[in-house]
């Protein structure tokens, strides 16, 4: 699977800089290009001769090569790369990386990256150990990076602990798994929903829900990594996206998702529904502020569309239809009842009595079911959710 890729392999100031000719030299070995950008701390330790003598290619570590106007662009850098691997990854780096310190260029062609970036740290156990480098590092998964965990073994401190760079034969086993994965929904396009809708009383007043769109935005990403075309249409979030396979469609209401959704899910391959939609909306919109003149307002609402029913009526055969179920009481009975009223593939339960999980967590725990019976997943990240939800997606295409 990496036959033909290109790589930018960042090699940082630390003593595990060797290890990085290893990786080269790997890496080439599966058909692989590789391009260094080295720190000028990283030329203290492995020489920019070996290391381009490994790679067939000159190797970058300065803005500006000549004083006559060659430099070096981060940005076609960044566009080139099918991957960025930084090993060995120094605190330092890690904590440029996490705040944008942009003073050399590896950040600056870390900033620049639209390709995947795998990050494996090396340092000292005590310097691993620290909450600000443990902060960092939970900072750059938040933006989606890979985090290589280092191993534990004896250090260049002679102590013995984490903070070991991971072997270079792991890393490439790291990267074949993903770029593996990566092809797993290849040609599918998958439309996403994702965040909470507003139903407007009047201009300044709406009815709504505590959902974030985290849920959602980690499985439009967890896709897109998979080789597919996502479609995610957004209710209003305060999130981005950073894979450039997907496609946004911004809406507000019950009604305008509901249209976009039926829209794109006409050539779709598969939808997950992960939206939190409300199932009502005020009859009436004031075309003013309501002023508060009475005691009591009363407002009548009318059901919004049934998105999940609609695309269960319209699926066919080769379309797979995902829903979601967020229950107080009775949980798996009134998922099993809407899986199947739905005309669903499988549909992911949560449950708001589970700490951790729901609305504006970063973690959830979920339970999947189908037809045939249900799989319970412990408390994890929504990262590794989406990508439970994704695998259990990706089976749909192969059975």
């Amino acid at each position: 699977m990496l036959e033909g890729k290109k790589f930018v392999l960042g090699i940082t100031g630390s003593i595990a800089a060797y290890k990085a000719a290893y990786l080269i030299r790997a890496l080439i070995k599966k058909g692989a290009e590789v391009q260094v950008v080295i720190t000028p701390a990283g030329k203290e330790f492995i020489t920019p001769i070996t290391l381009s003598a490994l790679t067939s290619k000159p190797v970058i570590s300065e803005f500006f090569s000549q004083r006559d106007g060659t430099w070096h662009s981060h940005v076609d850098l960044g566009l080139w790369a099918d991957a960025m691997i930084v090993a060995p990854a120094t605190a330092s780096t890690i904590g440029k990386m996490a705040h944008g310190i942009a003073d050399n260029m590896l950040i600056t062609t870390y900033l620049s990256m639209k390709a995947p970036v795998f990050i494996a740290p090396a340092m000292d156990l005590d310097m691993f150990a620290h909450p600000a480098t443990q902060h960092n590092l939970d900072i750059l998964r938040s933006y989606g990076n890979h985090i290589i965990e280092p191993g534990e073994g004896e250090l260049a401190s002679h102590l013995v602990g984490k903070g070991r760079m991971e072997e270079p034969d792991n890393i490439v086993r790291i990267l074949e798994d993903y770029f593996t994965k990566g092809a797993e929904l290849a040609k599918k396009k998958v439309v996403i929903t994702a965040g909470p809708t507003y139903e407007k009383i009047d201009p300044v007043r709406f009815i709504g829900n505590y959902s974030s769109g985290k849920m959602g935005y980690a499985l439009a990403e967890e896709c897109a990594a998979r080789g597919a075309e996502v479609i995610l249409v957004s209710g209003p979030v305060q999130l981005t996206t950073s894979h450039p396979g997907i496609r946004r469609i911004d809406v507000e209401s019950a009604a305008e998702m509901h249209e976009a959704t039926l829209r794109e899910f006409a050539d779709a391959d598969a939808a997950i529904l992960c939206a939190a939609v409300a199932d009502f909306t005020p009859e009436e919109v004031a075309d003013h502020k309501i002023k508060r003149e009475h005691d009591d307002l009363m407002l009548r609402l009318k059901p919004t569309h049934d998105i999940a029913a609609a695309l269960g009526q319209r699926k066919q055969a080769h379309q797979c239809l995902v829903g979601f179920a967020l229950e107080t009481d009775h949980e798996a009975e009134h998922a099993q009842e809407k899986l199947r009223r739905k005309n669903l593939n499988f549909i992911v339960l949560n449950s708001l009595r589970d700490a951790g999980a729901g609305f504006r967590h970063d973690t959830n725990k979920i339970t999947i079911l189908d037809a045939e019976g249900s799989t319970a997943y412990p408390l994890k990240s929504k990262k590794e959710v989406a990508a439970d939800i994704v695998d259990r997606l990706c089976r749909e295409f192969v059975s």
